[in-house]
C-alpha cells in the first residue's frame, strides 16, 4: 500500500478564535451574518491573521481530460466537446470564463488527457499532458501507477505556479465529457458506497443511460475490489489523469497554506482522495456550491463541508465556485470594515 504523505499543517486555530471574537463584537446580533461569519473565520484561519487580507488575487485553474468510459454511453454529449471547450476557455467564451471576467479572476486551462492534439494552442496549455484519454474503468485500470504519479506531480506544479503568481485563493475546475463517472466511482470506493447511491445524470442523460452508467460504475467497483483502499491504486483503477492532477493540486495548495474553493462533483472527489493521501487537505478547502450530483452531496456531508451556494448548478468548469467568490469577498469586507458595537456612539436624548 502506498505510504501516506505527511500530515498537512492546519489553518491557524488562534486566528480563527480571534476572528470569531471579532465577529461577535460587530454591530449586529450574535451570528446574524450566518455562513458569512463562518467563511470570514475560515479565511482568517487560512491567512493566520484577523482581519484577513482582501481577496484581490483569486486564480482559477481548469484541468481538462477525456475518459475511456465515454465510449459506453454514459454522457449525453460526444467526447469531441472536450477539445472544443478547451478552445472556448482560451477564447474567453466558456461559462466559467465569462464569470471569471466579471469577477476579475485569473483563469487558465491545462490539458492533462484530452483525446486530441489541440493544434494551435499555446504550449503551456499542453505542457503537463500525461496521455490521451484513459482506459474504460469497468474493463481495466484507467491509468498505470506511473501515470497517476506523473499526473499528481503535474497538479502540484500547476498549483505552485499559481501560488508563485501571488494567489490568495485558488479555484479548481474541470473539463471532460464523461468525468462524472470516474468521479462518482472514486467517491463510492472511498466511502464504501454502492453505485446506485452515487450515480447521477451528469450532462443530463435519460433514464436508460442512467441505468447503464450505474451498471458500469458497479462493474468498475467490483473489478477493483479491495485495491481501492490504497488511494494511488484507487486513482489508477477508477480515476483519470485530470482527476489525479486535481488531487496533486489540492495537496500542494494545502501544504503551501493557500485556501481552495472547490467546485462540483469532480473537485470534491479529488478532495476526498487528496485527504486520504495527505491528511489535513480538506481543512484548507471550502465548498463553492452544491451540485445536482448525488455523489457530491454525499461527499460534502462526509467531509463536513457546507456549500456556499445551492443553485442546482451542474456546468462544472469551476463555474459554481467562481460564482461564489463575491460572497467570500463580502465576508472579508464585513469583518474588515464593519463597525464594532462598542464603538457606536450613543444616541443623544
Amino acid at each position: 500500500m502506498s505510504a501516506p504523505e505527511s500530515l498537512i499543517t492546519p489553518p491557524s486555530a488562534t486566528a480563527r478564535t480571534a476572528a470569531q471574537a471579532h465577529l461577535d463584537a460587530l454591530a449586529k446580533p450574535l451570528g446574524a451574518l450566518g455562513e458569512l461569519e463562518t467563511l470570514a473565520a475560515w479565511l482568517c484561519a487560512c491567512q493566520d491573521q484577523c482581519p484577513p487580507r482582501p481577496l484581490d488575487r483569486v486564480r482559477a485553474v481548469v484541468l481538462a481530460g477525456d475518459h475511456g468510459i465515454t465510449h459506453f454511453g454514459v454522457s449525453a454529449y460526444p467526447r469531441e466537446v472536450t477539445p472544443a471547450m478547451v478552445h472556448a476557455f482560451l477564447a474567453g467564451s466558456a461559462g466559467v470564463a465569462v464569470l471569471a471576467r466579471q469577477h476579475g479572476l485569473s483563469l487558465q486551462v491545462f490539458d492533462l488527457a484530452v483525446d486530441d492534439e489541440l493544434a494551435g494552442v499555446a504550449p503551456e496549455v499542453t505542457a503537463y499532458k500525461v496521455r490521451r484519454s484513459s482506459e474504460p474503468i469497468h474493463l481495466q485500470d484507467a491509468l498505470t501507477d506511473q501515470q497517476v504519479r506523473q499526473a499528481i506531480q503535474a497538479g502540484k506544479l500547476i498549483a505552485a505556479e499559481q501560488i508563485a503568481a501571488g494567489a490568495d485563493l485558488l479555484i479548481l475546475g474541470d473539463m471532460g465529457i464523461g468525468n462524472t463517472t470516474p468521479a462518482a466511482a472514486l467517491i463510492a470506493a472511498s466511502f464504501g458506497l454502492g453505485a446506485a447511491e452515487v450515480t447521477g445524470r451528469g450532462t443530463g442523460i435519460d433514464d436508460a443511460a442512467l441505468r447503464r452508467k450505474t451498471e458500469l460504475i458497479d462493474l468498475a467497483l467490483v473489478r477493483v475490489g479491495d485495491r481501492a483502499v490504497d488511494p494511488i491504486q484507487r486513482l489508477a483503477a477508477l480515476g483519470s489523469a485530470d482527476l489525479a492532477a486535481g488531487v496533486g493540486f489540492l495537496i500542494a495548495a494545502a501544504r503551501a497554506g493557500v485556501p481552495v474553493l472547490l467546485d462540483g462533483l469532480i473537485t470534491v472527489a479529488e478532495a476526498v482522495v487528496a485527504e486520504d493521501i495527505a491528511p489535513g487537505v480538506v481543512a484548507w478547502c471550502a465548498a463553492g456550491h452544491r451540485s445536482t450530483e448525488p455523489a457530491q452531496q454525499l461527499a460534502l456531508d462526509k467531509l463536513g463541508l457546507r456549500p456556499v451556494l445551492d443553485l442546482s448548478l451542474r456546468l462544472g468548469e469551476g463555474s459554481g465556485a467562481v460564482a461564489a467568490v463575491p460572497l467570500l469577498r463580502s465576508a472579508v469586507l464585513l469583518i474588515r470594515e464593519m463597525a464594532l458595537l462598542a464603538d457606536l456612539a450613543p444616541h443623544g436624548s
